[in-house]
């Protein structure tokens, strides 16, 4: 084997390795995601096929028929990785940096394809026979590779089957508090709570309408639902009997630079805006408008209790929720009566703040923010769907309402919660003063600070938690 052809399978080994734990690890999470167990099977057979290749290419030439089946080892390859691109286009869209990268993974396999494939015809045409060649520190980096890609083997098949023992709970009962046949017009309906918002409306049998940015996403949407981008789209004579508003920017995802910033709070004011003008020229008028905001509203506090009758303390948290608050408020000179949710961390195994510490947890790589004794009010995604339900169907509410479980816990002992139930350790406490210089006031006010919120509405109306514990709500998700 030449050098070109071992530099060629280094660059394989990287782009290989780089797609594992940035793309499925890390970033799309594959390993937590029920739908795609059978692209993680996919993986698991691919990268033990890989592991065999490492270590019988780096150690030995393969004469005769052994020749020949790592020919047929190679064929094996190209069939996996095809039905694996399906696979993935069936189940998930793909980031740019993914498709990329798949795709230089792709030119390089051929690369080497045209390189080693006339080395081994050669090998075929001698007598069968295994015979061992020392390659120096080739041999031991193809011997680490074929380690390494066995782990990442046994990695996803592990996965895949910790995702058949998952199950995702019934939607249908989630609207069980509302009246048969009603229309919802749902904004941010392809975000993390959205998705499950109209999969239970749907599947209760009601009439969804869904506000998408891109109605390509509204595809995995549960069905029926009518699909518009503007609520230009809506007649006056349409019939809508509550709105349920979730667009906005996500405010999580990125350092609060003056740019972003002025995105998060011009998607929810330009957008509730329009739900409010809509409102307006309807005939006949929703009963309600249950409109996002946050917990962030309070601004940072230390160990108070907070319920809506709550002061606030001033932040960009603030004034964001206040403004979001105050665009929704225009509804009531209609006639419509405005919730305005404060949500807290929303908890749950398909997106949110959740979603992302679970690879670094599970890798070990856990631990507290900080001192770890700011307060995490959360909320179990089912939780949050079913009070959304019942102050639809609870005409006596009004105003804020704290939508967190009944029993907020400190950092430290989400973060024990956490790891008992993942069976890891969480010792990598993550210095304040270096989250600070990394995130300034977005460290500040979302990992650093914390609200102990009571869900003081909800309870007295006579809402009733599934999950009023984090254990609890983590038993049922994980």
């Amino acid at each position: 084997m030449t050098p070109l052809l071992w530099s060629l399978i280094a660059v394989q080994i990287v782009m290989g390795v780089f797609d594992t734990f940035y793309h499925h690890e890390f970033t799309e999470r594959l390993a937590w995601r029920p739908s795609q167990r059978n692209e993680l099977k996919l993986h698991g057979i691919r990268n033990l096929l890989y592991a065999l290749l490492f270590a019988v290419l780096g150690w030995s030439e393969m004469h005769g028929i052994f020749a020949m089946l790592v020919l047929a080892v190679l064929v094996a390859e190209i069939a996996i990785t095809l039905t694996d691109f399906v696979e993935e286009d069936l189940t998930r869209k793909l980031p740019p940096s993914e498709r990329i990268n798949h795709t230089l993974l792709a030119i390089n396999y051929g690369a080497i394809l045209m390189l080693l494939v006339p080395v081994l015809i050669g090998w075929a045409m001698r007598p069968s026979a295994i015979v061992p060649e020392y390659a120096g520190l080739l041999s031991w980096v193809a011997a680490a590779a074929a380690i390494g890609a066995s782990l990442c083997g046994l990695r996803d098949f592990t996965a895949a089957r910790r995702l058949a023992r998952m199950s995702q709970p019934d939607a249908s009962e989630l609207f069980a508090a509302l009246p048969p046949a009603q229309t919802v017009l749902v904004t941010g309906a392809t975000g993390f709570i959205g998705t499950r918002l109209v999969a239970g409306l749907a599947a209760s049998g009601h009439h969804v309408i869904a506000l998408v940015r891109d109605s390509a996403r509204a595809a995995a949407l549960a069905a029926p639902l009518t699909s518009i981008t503007s609520l230009d789209q809506i007649a006056s004579n349409t019939r809508i009997d509550a709105i349920v508003n979730l667009a906005g920017e996500p405010i999580g995802n990125a350092p609060w630079t003056a740019a972003k910033r002025d995105k998060i709070l011009q998607s929810r004011i330009v957008t509730t805006e329009a739900v409010v003008a809509l409102i307006a020229r309807l005939d006949r008028k929703p009963k309600v408008l249950v409109n996002g905001s946050a917990i962030g509203w309070y601004g940072l506090w230390q160990d108070q209790p907070l319920t809506e009758s709550a002061k606030s303390h001033g932040c960009f948290s603030h004034d964001l929720c206040e403004a979001w608050e105050q665009a929704a408020r225009g509804a009531e000179l209609h006639g419509v009566r405005v919730a305005m949710l404060r949500i807290g961390l929303v908890v749950g195994r398909d997106g949110g703040f959740l979603s992302r510490m679970l690879t670094p947890f599970e890798f070990g790589l856990g631990g507290p923010l900080g001192s770890g004794a700011q307060w995490m009010s959360w909320i179990e995604r089912d939780d949050l769907i079913r009070l959304i339900a019942h102050v639809i169907a609870t005409g006596s509410i009004a105003g804020p309402v704290n939508a967190t479980a009944p029993l907020p816990v400190r950092n430290l002992t989400f973060t024990a919660e956490l790891a008992h139930r993942l069976r890891r350790p969480a010792l990598l406490r993550v210095p304040a003063a270096l989250l600070r210089r990394l995130g300034g006031d977005f460290a500040e006010e979302l990992l650093l600070g914390g609200q102990r919120v009571v869900p003081n509405k909800a309870l007295s109306s006579g809402f009733v938690f599934r999950h009023q514990s984090l254990r609890s709500a983590l038993e049922a998700i994980l």
